[in-house]
């Protein structure tokens, strides 16, 4: 029995019946699973990037706080993640996940959308807003990845996705969180399902040969509105991830470290989350 992928399926249905679409598009050559809901705010719509091994449905506790505020939610299932197929694309797998992000927010959201990462779901929205700045109108970045690392820190980050044991497994989750709850404890070792996939294997093995990393200078010329949250209980990415965005980030950006957050405030405080969010777009203006 897959466990996870039962707990995954209820999920959807619970947000399918509280009125959240959940669909399947085709973009880029990809069947691409995602939910949107229409929102009662008047702001901009806004999309919600996930990281390596997550889902749409990490952000399912986020969706009607934002749509108070906000014209539209949207949450689109990476490529080989969630209910999205498997896929790579080629040898470039990172970049190829890219473009399908990329095709999404032009294809499907169709107008300049706050977009909102988490952990390689932060990097690849820097991406988007650096060389597709007319989809982005602003940025909000949660413990994202993507900054340059030592090549030793580089090989611990990714060889911490590798799952072999339940030891091994509840010490990745302590890691996710500020105070892990007792089911992700319990059922930890479940959790390989997400990381131990064709997709995930490609994306790490590709970022450990070429020590991919964001250019400083797409950090640093963002034009639009950044938020940049960092959780004051980061525990998976390296302290240098923030030192080295804070470097980097242009002088308009808005850095917050967040007593309480983990690396997935999305799961653990996705309330408190919201409230950022929604500060953040008032402070912009949006």
């Amino acid at each position: 029995m897959d466990l996870m992928g039962g707990m995954q399926k209820v999920m959807r249905r619970m947000l399918v019946a509280r009125g959240v679409e959940s669909s399947t598009v085709q973009v880029a050559g990809q069947g691409l699973h995602h939910y949107s809901l229409k929102g009662e705010g008047k702001g901009p719509p806004v999309v919600l990037v996930h990281g390596l091994g997550g889902s749409a449905n990490g952000f399912g506790r986020t969706f009607f706080g934002l749509a108070k505020r906000f014209s539209r939610v949207v949450a689109p299932d990476l490529p080989g993640h969630g209910f999205s197929l498997e896929y790579c694309g080629g040898e470039v797998c990172v970049r190829n996940q890219f473009d399908v992000l990329r095709a999404y927010v032009e294809q499907v959201v169709g107008e300049p959308a706050v977009v909102v990462g988490n952990s390689l779901g932060g990097a690849m929205s820097v991406n988007l807003a650096a060389e597709y700045p007319q989809w982005v109108r602003a940025l909000a970045l949660v413990a994202p990845a993507g900054a340059e690392l030592p090549e030793e820190e580089m090989k611990s980050l990714l060889a911490s996705f590798t799952v072999r044991s339940p030891a091994e497994a509840r010490a990745f989750t302590r890691r996710l969180f500020h105070r892990p709850p007792l089911p992700a404890l319990l059922f930890a070792y479940e959790l390989r399902r997400f990381y131990d996939t064709p997709t995930v294997r490609a994306l790490t093995a590709e970022a450990l040969a070429t020590r991919a990393s964001l250019e400083p200078d797409k950090v640093r010329n963002l034009a639009m509105p950044v938020l940049f949250l960092w959780g004051g209980s980061e525990r998976l990415l390296p302290s240098q991830t923030l030192k080295w965005y804070r470097d980097h980030l242009p002088p308009h950006a808005q850095v917050h470290v967040v007593d309480g957050f983990g690396h997935v405030p999305q799961l653990e405080r996705p309330d408190e989350l919201v409230s950022h969010l929604v500060r953040f777009a008032d402070t912009a203006g949006l």
